[in-house]
């Protein structure tokens, strides 16, 4: 998986490699769906939801470019196999879910992995996480458009990462917070679930 569909399709980040090799697709995909874990797709995780595939994982990973002191705040904790691999690139991740079956689920799995650098909130992810903020970077795992208070909450040079369109028809948006001005920056086509509000 991560030589043909990450190494190949341009990846090069050494340390975003290294934790895709290290969190292992298939203890969060489940076990009706393991044999295709490592398969080059999204697949199905419950509620509609899925795990994006491993490419699209590696690809925004790639582009909020951690170093390893970050604090980063995740919209859409799913299964948790994104925050999995968020958690080794910095040093604190809070994730919020909207589906309280797959914070759950989202929890034990990290639980199991002994991801103890993570704290999961079950919630509407377009309030985003004040509590706590500012965030260093704030990654969005559903396509839509971003809310207001996002940006509110990053540090002044943090990073907002986001799929942004309608429909299917997501790019991959990244917009940098640069005192009163934000830089933006359009990167993959990909198709995510929608972005929604409220709690479920």
């Amino acid at each position: 998986m991560v030589q043909e569909q990450l190494i190949n399709r341009g990846i090069t980040s050494p340390r975003v490699i290294a934790a895709m090799s290290q969190v292992h697709r298939h203890l969060f995909a489940g076990e009706a769906l393991s044999l295709h874990a490592y398969k080059d797709k999204s697949l199905p995780i419950g509620e509609g939801q899925t795990i994006s595939q491993p490419y699209i994982v590696a690809k925004m990973t790639e582009l909020l470019d951690l170093k390893g002191h970050e604090r980063v705040l995740e919209i859409g904790t799913g299964c948790g196999y994104q925050t999995a691999v968020l958690s080794l690139l910095c040093k604190r991740v809070y994730s919020i879910e909207r589906i309280e079956s797959l914070h759950s689920l989202a929890k034990t799995n990290l639980r199991k992995g002994r991801h103890s650098n993570v704290m999961l909130k079950s919630g509407d992810g377009l309030l985003g996480w004040e509590e706590y903020g500012p965030f260093d970077a704030i990654i969005v795992t559903a396509g839509g458009f971003a809310s207001d208070l996002w940006l509110d909450q990053l540090t002044d040079d943090g990073v907002l990462l986001l799929p942004e369109g309608t429909g299917k028809d997501h790019k991959l948006v990244r917009r940098q917070k640069n005192g009163n001005t934000v830089d933006e920056e359009y990167f993959d086509d990909c198709t995510f679930v929608p972005l929604l509000a409220g709690v479920n």
